[in-house]
């Protein structure tokens, strides 16, 4: 696999989709000059910096020697701030890019605004390849978006403190633990929730209600005497974690598993109820000019051995099946498992996200 820095593309390309609902509102007066379209090219948009840089050298050339359509690769603004940009283009009937990598939450929100065009499945016969839940569809069942890449966050540990790996969430309430742990700061990206409801709950299904929401904050607040660092900042938490001063915690994965190749004294554990599995999804303008194209790349996208380049070269987990791919166990072990994952419920952040950050606010950050 190639190796990449955790302070720098490794993280900023999660940061970005992971932390879309901290931008919310952001209001764009206006968008890229859209040039005449040359034949056969598509914009597709992906995340600045290493993540673009990868798919520049790694998939895109390859893409356009078999196909013959050329890429004209997009550097998306962060967060929320490109949906409401390709909102605004849409309307005036352009389109930034045709397809863009979107974070989940901002997915939804741009389904529920009827932003993506509905693609033809007969279009995209490696979709059958694809995960279940990395195949998103509108009410009729048309599809509105598909997986393109996705990362774990598991439970992580210095191996000075812990000689023994910890094998469940569990242990982050654990009284032994006061004032060793790390977590995420924020509700939309930490997806303590989550890990709540599937911990004590049996499942996120658990979270359908306002008032099991409420039950599930408070048995996370019960963690709060155990937590060190409510942390946004990943290469903070990072540090402390390999220096053994915060040495537990939940953190990136592949990220770790980098840090540990390189000798630092950490590693990450898949508990028994599942890490967390967060995603990127390929959407298309609904105002696209090149809607065939857009298919062809997808259906490009979905094929094993691209998802298995992406494991190797961007360090992403794959979005289809696992018995489809030609990853050694070690490779498939550096970025995923195949352990049950535990699903965000991304429709909380799109339909409650106020009441959320308040309740969290309320009882886990105040």
């Amino acid at each position: 696999m190639k190796k990449f820095s955790a302070k720098s593309g490794g993280v900023s390309r999660r940061r970005v989709l992971a932390g879309a609902s901290a931008i919310a509102g952001a209001a764009i007066t206006g968008f890229p000059m859209i040039r005449a379209r040359a034949a056969q090219t598509l914009k597709v948009g992906t995340y600045g910096g290493y993540f673009k840089d990868s798919f520049d050298q790694h998939i895109y050339p390859d893409f356009t020697k078999e196909t013959g359509i050329e890429i004209e690769s997009i550097a998306e603004p962060t967060g929320e701030a490109w949906l409401v940009q390709l909102d605004t283009a849409a309307k005036a009937g352009v389109a930034p890019a045709d397809i863009s990598m979107m974070a989940q939450v901002t997915r939804l929100k741009g389904e529920n605004a009827k932003l993506w065009a509905p693609l033809d499945e007969a279009k995209l016969g490696n979709s059958k390849n694809l995960l279940p839940n990395f195949v998103g569809r509108y009410g009729d069942n048309s599809i509105s978006s598909i997986g393109a890449v996705s990362w774990y966050i598991t439970l992580v540990t210095n191996t000075n403190v812990y000689p023994e790996a910890p094998t469940s969430w569990k242990e982050l309430w654990n009284p032994a633990n006061e004032g060793k742990i790390g977590l995420l700061a924020l509700v939309s990206n930490s997806f303590l929730l989550e890990i709540t409801a599937k911990t004590w709950f049996g499942g996120t299904d658990f979270l359908s209600s306002e008032d099991n929401i409420i039950k599930a904050l408070e048995k996370l607040a019960e963690v709060k005497p155990n937590v060190a660092l409510w942390y946004r900042d990943e290469g903070q938490f990072q540090q402390a974690l390999q220096a053994g001063e915060i040495p537990m915690g939940q953190y990136y994965h592949d990220v770790t598993g980098l840090a540990a190749s390189e000798g630092q004294p950490v590693r990450s554990t898949f508990p028994v109820e599942g890490g967390v599995l967060d995603s990127g999804s390929w959407c298309v303008s609904k105002a696209s000019q090149a809607v065939d194209e857009a298919h062809v790349f997808i259906d490009y996208m979905c094929r094993p051995e691209i998802q298995s380049t992406l494991s190797r070269k961007v360090g992403t987990a794959p979005t289809v099946k696992r018995e489809l791919l030609d990853l050694s166990p070690e490779e498939f072990a550096s970025v995923a498992s195949d352990i049950e994952p535990i699903i965000p419920r991304y429709d909380l952040y799109a339909s409650r996200d106020d009441w959320l950050n308040q309740k969290w606010t309320e009882m886990i950050a105040g």
